[in-house]
């Protein structure tokens, strides 16, 4: 559409606009004595002109828009209960642009007066806009909006399942370096591997969920496989229970929930910040965030993000040496949106520390007095990951929407490790270094159709999807003569020279295919949503070892039906029901079993959960009920064959709490409990047991609080809790609960009209020992991890 048309033609292109929106089959009645009762919408974000007929279909009004106002204009678009005049406000947020009323339902688009600037009626959405635009709650620590893949951007008062989404604000007050960090902030996650580790890993609802199951703007695979750094993240989506309905098969099969990191986009205000941070014992080191938009209109967008930190950590002879680099660029058109993100990653750890195995013969050996680091010196982890993606979205018309995106990576990892499997309870284990490569190359795409139209007084978005997922990688290396050591007392034995024997190279091949179908309908003015859906599911994995092809290989599909339901009960309160199910990958045999390597076929997860969402305004409440079911694996503790054994249910009951309930004070944070047993073990010999490496309680709560009368002091503290756990299926072994607590405080002031903040952190505040985590009850490598000590950080900001 051209930014310019003679004056003498806008009257009738103004008059044809109004004629097709009031003809427009999206355009519902609505007497003007109910623009004070509210109502839901959802307008996707995308061009302003789409979003404003769209908004105007819903709320059946006529707008009558000179399309030289709104060329090349996009705008945030909205969800959750709004006015007419609110939404049409909030649409216009920023564009200069304001309505005139000229009648009863009728408007006209015009230009802002010189200076003026738009005020926003009073709304339910009372969080100010985070560095992209979307809506951020109340404290600013989590958005009201989350990328739920298939079914799109959606508030979490409209959502019938458990998520939470992190800002980028809550990133940097944290000083959060890794997903690892972030985490730490919810209760229904936790990390399984020591944070000076090789690699992160989780759990979510008691569920292993590895790296690569860590979704980058919606896309499998791309993110690095080990540690994903967090100063590349504008938001982060932790979605909890069976996630393949919305998101597709994850590269390792996880079901407790899926984590989705958005990429940062540059703004319409430039961005120039500067950090240099220190974390004990000698990390030092710097970030910087640049952003400018360019071009009419600000079509063109860069944001580059780059961090640089390395030196020792509070472990002996361990230091971490991390590089980053991502680019990010982005096209606004009136209908077509590009964006395409690069980035490389490069991360050295020296004597990293594994997980701590326990023999059928030993002890649960005591945390409090492992003071040293187990990790040989000459013990190495080396990784280099190069990603990239380009994703489009393109509004075909009013009503539709065509999206697609496609993501690469190459990896190439080197690890010279050992395990440190416990024998006996003096501590003793033997040392038997390994040489590990392992080489990937990933390639995945997505693309969909979205569709809003009505039936009658029935609101659909259908949604139509399809998605591939390939992955092959390599694994190699070698074994070394074993030496003796002690966890408490650790033994240096020689850097290994030459090796006793060569591992098999292991070469597998993944190839993961779906279609989704699902339709959102909305009842009674959208107060009631039902979405049913559906996705078709294709697992292939072959693998060769020495290039011999293997017997495990598979080839399986399957349906899998998913649905959900939210009721609007109130204005505050929404009421929801779902039920999920999905085909995972199966699980790979560790390097710990005697069948190391083996693949097992696909499985099936089921989860039913029931919730409520509380919006007070100021501060949200969410609670759920879920349960969850999916086999069981172990490795056996005297045969070390690893395979599935059994079934295991998690029941639990999930409550969290955000937000900014009094002024100057903010909450994060809540509780779960889970009761998660075993049954159909071989022989019924495991029934009615406790799954391994599940606490019964997860508690979490961090606060905040703006010190009266000092502005810009904000004191901060978070205690982290978790009970007991089972290392095995048998319950004979079992570490203690836990807990932590964590302290800190920022200052923000300026200087020279530059925006300047100081923040200070400690871990660990107490510096006690403990084991954090058994690993994983559905994890394939289980094993002890020792928490963190008490661990300093400084980080100063300045943007200009």
């Amino acid at each position: 559409m051209p930014a310019v048309f003679p004056s003498r033609l806008r009257p009738l292109l103004q008059l044809s606009l109004m004629l097709s929106l009031s003809a427009s089959p999206l355009l519902m009645p609505v007497s003007w004595a109910d623009e004070a009762a509210r109502r839901s919408y959802q307008v996707p974000a995308g061009s302003l002109s789409a979003a404003l007929t769209r908004f105007a279909g819903l709320a059946g009004v006529n707008l009558s828009v000179d399309p030289a106002l709104v060329s090349g204009r996009s705008s945030n678009g909205l969800s959750g209960e709004y006015g007419v005049e609110e939404g049409f406000a909030r649409l216009l947020a920023g564009s200069g642009l304001q309505l005139q009323p000229v009648g009863e339902q009728a408007y006209i688009l015009m230009p802002a007066p010189e200076g003026s600037s738009l005020q926003l009626a009073p709304t339910s959405i009372l969080g100010a806009n985070d560095e992209t635009g979307g809506d951020v709650y109340a404290g600013g620590q989590v958005a009201r909006r989350g990328s739920q893949g298939l079914l799109g951007s959606r508030d979490f008062m409209e959502t019938p399942f458990s998520m939470t989404t992190y800002t980028s604000e809550a990133v940097k007050n944290q000083q959060a370096r890794t997903l690892g960090d972030l985490i730490a902030s919810d209760p229904s996650v936790r990390a399984t591997n020591p944070a000076g580790g090789r690699y992160e890993q989780f759990t979510i609802r008691g569920f292993s969920l590895f790296n690569s199951d860590v979704a980058y703007n919606g896309l499998y695979g791309v993110l690095p496989t080990y540690t994903i750094d967090m100063e590349m993240a504008d938001r982060v989506d932790i979605l909890k229970g069976p996630t393949q309905l919305i998101n597709g098969i994850s590269p390792r099969g996880s079901v407790g929930g899926g984590i989705n990191v958005v990429p940062k986009r540059a703004t319409d205000k430039p961005i120039t910040s500067l950090t240099a941070n220190y974390a004990s014992n000698n990390q030092i080191g710097g970030a910087v965030d640049v952003g400018r938009r360019f071009g009419e209109d600000n079509q063109f967008g860069l944001r580059f993000n780059g961090v640089k930190q390395s030196g020792d950590t509070e472990w002996d002879h361990q230091s971490v040496d991390r590089d980053m680099a991502v680019l990010g660029l982005d096209f606004r058109g009136e209908r077509l949106r590009l964006s395409t993100d690069v980035g490389r990653t490069e991360r050295d750890t020296d004597a990293p520390q594994e997980r701590v195995q326990v023999g059928a013969n030993a002890r649960v050996p005591s945390a409090s007095e492992v003071r040293h680091n187990y990790a040989q010196p000459w013990s190495k982890a080396r990784t280099k990951d190069t990603f990239g993606t380009v994703n489009a979205e393109f509004d075909v018309n009013d009503s539709t929407l065509l999206y697609g995106g496609v993501g690469v990576r190459k990896s190439n990892h080197d690890f010279l490790r050992h395990a440190v499997a416990v024998t006996n309870d003096k501590g003793d284990f033997s040392v038997q270094p390994r040489d590990f490569t392992r080489d990937e190359n990933v390639r995945t795409a997505t693309a969909g159709v979205r569709n809003w139209f009505h039936t009658g007084p029935v609101s659909h978005e259908i949604n139509l999807a399809a998605s591939y997922f390939y992955m092959d990688f390599e694994n190699g290396g070698a074994r070394y003569a074993a030496s003796p050591s002690n966890l408490y007392n650790p033994v240096e034995t020689p850097t290994p020279v030459r090796p006793t024997r060569q591992d098999p190279e292991v070469y597998t091949e993944n190839r993961f295919s779906g279609v989704a179908l699902a339709d959102t309908m909305g009842f009674f003015d959208d107060r009631l949503l039902l979405t049913l859906g559906a996705r078709w599911q294709r697992v292939k994995v072959d693998d060769w070892s020495d290039d011999v092809k293997g017997d495990t290989a598979y080839d399986e599909e399957k349906v899998s039906p998913s649905g959900g339901i939210l009721f609007k009960a109130t204005d505050k309160l929404s009421l929801y029901a779902n039920y999920m199910e999905g085909l995972s990958q199966g699980k790979i045999a560790p390097s710990t079993s005697v069948n190391e390597d083996e693949i097992f076929p696909p499985f099936i997860s089921r989860q039913v959960e029931v919730g409520a969402k509380y919006d007070a305004g100021s501060f949200g409440l969410t609670a759920a009920v879920f349960r969850i079911k999916q086999p069981a694996y172990e490795t056996n503790a005297v045969t070390r064959v690893f395979g599935p054994n059994g079934k295991r249910q998690n029941d639990g009951v999930e409550l969290t709490v955000f937000g900014e309930p009094l002024q100057g004070f903010r909450l994060l944070g809540g509780v779960m409990y889970i009761d998660s047993e075993l049954t159909h073990t071989t022989n019924g010999t495991f029934d009615g047991n406790r799954a391994p490496a599940t606490p019964k309680f997860n508690v979490n709560l961090g606060a905040e609080w703006d010190v009266p009368n000092v502005q810009g002091l904000t004191l901060t503290g978070r205690g982290i809790y978790s009970s007991s756990q089972y290392l095995d299926q048998s319950n004979d072994k079992q570490i203690d609960a836990w807990e932590r607590f964590d302290v800190g405080a920022r200052y923000a002031f300026k200087v020279d009209e530059k925006n300047i903040t100081l923040r200070a952190n400690i871990e660990n505040v107490a510096d006690k020992r403990y084991w954090s985590s058994a690993g994983a009850s559905d994890d394939s490598e289980p094993g002890l991890t020792l928490s963190t000590p008490r661990t300093y950080l400084l980080s100063a900001t300045v943007d200009f």
